[in-house]
């Protein structure tokens, strides 16, 4: 993949602000379902640069392969926890809303796991997730992390 443009180089203000937000809500909830979160959106919007950036960030942060692997198949893997499964659910919700609102039947669980607070704080971070999958897809880009290179 050949990137577009670099939008931290044509936008730097804005592109430096709005790292400083994701950052933010990136820190508001725990590192672990932050990273699973951020897998799962980019897995529903074939993001292969965030996937390959979260599930390395994920393995620094002590997440396992297991883990990381069933993810696509969230609901039929009994390794995640109900809080988990209550984000994973609102996350493929939210990513997914396009294609009908099943956020209805996700609203639930996400309530049972979360207080009001969370719930804010997790849906923030469905969106900015998935709008830095849009960026990535759309410019074409492709970051290797320091995980990364080490893996390789």
């Amino acid at each position: 993949m050949t990137a577009r443009l670099d939008p931290y180089a044509a936008a730097p203000s804005l592109m430096k602000q709005w790292t400083a937000v994701s950052l933010a809500i990136n820190a508001s909830l725990e590192p672990s379902l932050v990273e699973l979160v951020k897998i799962r959106a980019s897995q529903i919007n074939q993001c292969a640069n965030c996937i390959n950036m979260h599930t390395a960030e994920a393995r620094t942060q002590g997440e396992t392969e297991q883990r990381i692997y069933l993810l696509s198949a969230w609901r039929e893997a009994p390794c995640y926890t109900d809080r988990e499964r209550a984000a994973l659910g609102w996350t493929d919700a939210l990513t997914s809303l396009s294609q009908g609102h099943g956020h209805d039947a996700a609203y639930p669980a996400l309530a049972a796991q979360f207080t009001e607070e969370e719930q804010v704080k997790l849906t923030l971070l469905i969106n900015v997730m998935n709008a830095w999958n849009r960026i990535a897809v759309g410019f074409g880009l492709w970051i290797d992390t320091p995980a990364t290179r080490v893996a390789a």
